[in-house]
Parts: C-alpha cells; sequence; structure tokens
C-alpha cells in the first residue's frame, strides 16, 4: 500500500526504536529542557526519553499498559482511608490518583504530561469525579502547590534520582509541600537505597503478582513493545495473564515512606 500524506508512519515494535530524534519536536521548551537538556535527544540510546515521547505521541498506548499493572492491595491498603488534602505527582493517567478520590476533601493531581492529563480527566468524568480532583500541569522539581499544603504526597512508578524525573530537587520539593507531621510516599519505587539515604522507610507487601492483560493478544503485542526479551515466553504461556518475573521487572508491591517533622 502506498504512504500517503493521511497513513499513520509505522513504528517499531520495541519502544527503544519505536521513536527517533524528530519526534521531540513533541516537546514543550520546559519538557525539551528537563528530558533532553545538553543530551542529544536520540530515544533510540535514552530510554528514559522514548518513555516521555511514549506519554505525549501514544498515550492510550501507555494506558493499556499501567491498566494491566495493578498495584498490590497491600499498598493501597497501607495509604491513609482519609486526609484533608493529597497531592498526588506525576499522576499519569490514574492508575492511582483513582484510588485516592474520596480519600480527601481535597486532591490535586499533578501531571506534566497533556496527554495523559486529558485521558485521566475523561476517566474522572465517566466516573463523576471530574469536580473532586484537580488536575493540573506541574513537574517534580516545581510543584505549583503552597508550602505545607498536604497530609499526604505521593508519587507512583515516577521518581528517580535522575534530576529530569525528580532527583534531588524533586524529592525536596514534595517534601516541601507535605504538612509536619504529614506523610511524603514513593510507590513502587526504583531506587530504594537512595531513598533510604533520605530518612524514607520501606515496605513490601507478599503475594504472587501478575500483569493482569485483557487477553493473551494484548499479552503478546505489548511485551513485543516493552518487553521484548519475555515475547517468547508470552507466546508460550498462551495467557493474559503474566508474572512480573517473566517481564523481568519488580511487582508494584513496594513503597517508601517519610514522616515529616513537626
Amino acid at each position: 500500500m502506498a504512504v500517503t500524506s493521511e497513513t499513520p508512519p509505522r513504528r517499531d515494535r520495541e519502544l527503544r526504536h519505536r521513536y527517533s530524534p524528530a519526534d521531540t519536536d513533541v516537546l514543550l521548551a520546559d519538557e525539551a529542557r528537563r528530558f533532553v537538556g545538553d543530551g542529544v535527544g536520540d530515544p533510540t540510546s535514552d530510554v528514559t526519553l522514548a518513555w516521555e515521547l511514549l506519554y505525549r505521541i501514544e498515550p492510550e498506548l501507555y494506558d493499556r499498559l499501567v491498566s494491566a499493572e495493578r498495584l498490590h492491595r497491600g499498598v493501597l491498603d497501607w495509604l491513609p482511608k482519609y486526609v484533608d488534602r493529597i497531592v498526588e505527582v506525576a499522576a499519569g493517567t490514574g492508575r492511582l490518583t483513582l484510588e485516592l478520590v474520596g480519600r480527601a476533601r481535597q486532591l490535586v493531581a499533578i501531571e506534566p504530561a497533556g496527554p495523559l492529563r486529558q485521558i485521566l480527566e475523561r476517566k474522572l468524568d465517566r466516573a463523576h469525579h471530574e469536580h473532586r480532583v484537580e488536575v493540573t500541569s506541574g513537574f517534580f522539581d516545581d510543584l505549583p502547590v503552597a508550602d505545607a499544603f498536604a497530609d499526604l504526597v505521593v508519587a507512583c512508578s515516577a521518581l528517580t534520582p535522575a534530576s529530569g524525573h525528580g532527583g534531588e530537587q524533586g524529592l525536596a520539593e514534595m517534601e516541601r509541600v507535605c504538612k509536619p507531621g504529614g506523610t511524603v510516599v514513593i510507590v513502587w519505587p526504583n531506587e530504594i537505597p537512595w531513598l533510604a539515604a533520605h530518612g524514607y522507610r520501606y515496605l513490601s507487601f507478599e503475594g504472587e503478582m501478575v500483569v493482569e492483560f485483557t487477553s493473551h493478544e494484548e499479552a503478546v503485542e505489548l511485551a513485543e513493545i516493552f518487553f521484548p526479551a519475555a515475547v517468547a515466553e508470552v507466546v508460550r504461556r498462551g495467557s493474559r495473564c503474566v508474572p512480573y518475573e517473566i517481564l523481568g521487572i519488580n511487582p508494584p508491591r513496594d513503597l517508601a515512606f517519610k514522616e515529616m517533622a513537626r
């Protein structure tokens, strides 16, 4: 079939080779400064940049992945049942946000990627929660929230030591907006020693966990994009449910937290 101006470009399946340096044009100036910086802006060699492009170019694809990665019930049960104010940083498409609705008088969900915010807002609207959550733009290192604003400040599978994705400034910002006596929580942390060095305590909940895709076909499709080394085993198993260890990632069964001094 001939490629026309209306034919979407074919994208290589694997995330690392899905986008090109030309795709970085989708980033706004503040985004480019944080996620490209002085680098060459090549997502084929910078997988974190590839993820940022995914959020902005194919947000529905990202949402399909995170919808399959359900958080451990123990994590959700550990979080406060009700506080006055919650700030969620890097809310994405609402994996944790929808679990936080009803746990606070005021919930602020901060997400830098506009397309992810749009998906989150649609989900909240469908669930009739649109008036219970303030969805706003913002970055880890510059949260649009006043000092000592929230009883709970939380981020899920987003904060890293890298400056563009939180870093020292991002962690300091989360602590800045947390009230004395409040709690900062990092759900599904990926750098536990770094957080421990900043006074965070660690919890992990037991039990088998699987990624719950909608079908075996979707499991294969998304494995080809996000977990290429696991494709053969996903195909062999023939199931829509895939253990995290098969995909080579830790399951979302843990958290790190810090109670702010009064």
